[in-house]
């Protein structure tokens, strides 16, 4: 657990309490467990029926040189990329970009896993065909947000929690008889507003519920804590949030007997706030980041697959690519949205004579980061458009 001198304090249950409380909900008595019916099934053994099939899917996804292309973003942020080249935001031009995106000629080759909004996983392409099977066709594997979106934490020094958790066993369900076979839950930390105690002990047992539901449901869960760029901090004050967060992370994981071998984790790369005036570089980055997580990640979890957070494309790149100079326990790679996607959507400009440069600027910056996994990209070539900041402070996914 975090130490006082990291986190704000806030009233919140001391661990022991905590865990002796949860203890008492996830362990019944011996004599709760003659009364079950046999053909009762526990939560474990509901997650050993797909246990094989979790690690697996994991596998898949971290695999060399490919990473994930990150498509979830809701329909209300959609419209705001579309609005950035002067598309109204309809379900046609959602749709349009989509279709877009999944269909660029060779994309399995460097992506391995797509994460989609609700409205694209039951979505078909402008021709007609489920974006799932075209998905699957490319050898990549359809994902699902299950989040339901930042609220306000009372309580809290105007933090955030995220929501979603009820229901989510039935939608997971749903999402899987769809064909997503991974799911995805961002919760944010702040560090200019603490981050207090309480707001990380809730972004922790939200992802750890999160995970325990989606692998009952038989989808791979991506855990991601997303330590926010903004801030004038350091990276040194960035790696101690970020040790504190990821301590609680896999201590409420391990609580709620999640199986780290079918999960993938998605967390921030350690860099300076988005406002320091002392900026890091990719060594540096790589440095604090691979520090962080030797220290906190078990080599039981297959694949890192970084967010980008407001980074550059190129910059994203060149920091995944110094992460990779040396073997790593775990698969390191891409979870990317906007530094995938930016280039790409500037190139299409809503019009369809541009679709085919769009999609080859997609690609080019999917097969960059394929490069950068493997250890191999040098950042030779790249264009005016891939360098600029993407960064928007109190940024809403």
């Amino acid at each position: 657990m975090a130490s006082a001198s990291l986190l704000k304090s806030s009233p919140v249950l001391d661990k022991s309490e905590w865990v002796k409380g949860q203890t008492l909900l996830r362990q019944p008595s011996v004599s709760s467990v003659v009364r079950c019916h046999p053909s009762a099934a526990s939560g474990l053994t509901i997650r050993a029926s797909y246990a094989d099939e979790l690690v697996k899917t994991a596998k898949t996804v971290a695999s060399p040189g490919r990473g994930i292309l990150a498509m979830d973003e809701s329909n209300a942020t959609c419209g705001k990329r579309l609005a950035s080249i002067g598309l109204e935001n309809t379900e046609a031009n959602r749709q349009a970009y989509r279709t877009l995106l999944v269909t660029v000629p060779g994309l399995g080759n460097y992506v391995s896993g797509a994460i989609l909004f609700e409205e694209t996983l039951y979505q078909s392409t402008v021709d007609g065909k489920k974006i799932v099977d075209v998905l699957v066709e490319q050898n990549i594997v359809p994902g699902i947000k299950v989040d339901k979106g930042l609220v306000p934490l009372a309580g809290s020094n105007d933090e955030s929690w995220c929501q979603g958790l009820d229901g989510l066993a039935s939608r997971t369900a749903a999402y899987y008889q769809q064909g997503a076979r991974f799911a995805k839950w961002r919760t944010v930390v702040s560090i200019p507003n603490g981050p207090s105690a309480l707001a990380v002990k809730e972004a922790a047992w939200g992802l750890a519920r999160y995970a325990a539901i989606s692998q009952d449901s038989g989808l791979v869960p991506i855990v991601e804590p997303e330590i926010l760029l903004d801030g004038e901090h350091g990276i040194d004050r960035t790696f101690e949030v970020a040790q504190a967060v990821w301590a609680e992370v896999f201590f409420y994981l391990a609580q709620n007997n999640v199986l780290f071998e079918g999960i993938l984790l998605k967390p921030s790369m350690v860099t300076p706030g988005a406002e320091c005036k002392e900026r890091a570089t990719p060594e540096q980055v790589a440095d604090y980041t691979l520090k962080l997580l030797q220290r906190r990640i078990p080599p039981a979890v297959p694949g890192i697959m970084f967010l980008s957070g407001g980074q550059s494309e190129v910059e994203a790149t060149l920091n995944l690519n110094a992460m990779n100079q040396s073997p790593n326990p775990w698969h390191v790679s891409f979870s990317y949205a906007r530094a995938l996607q930016n280039t790409c959507l500037k190139t299409w400009g809503g019009r369809p004579e541009n679709v085919k440069a769009a999609q080859e600027a997609l690609l080019i910056r999917a097969k960059a980061n394929s490069l950068a996994q493997l250890g191999k990209y040098t950042g030779e070539g790249e264009s005016e458009e891939a360098k600029k900041e993407l960064f928007v402070k109190g940024y809403v996914y």
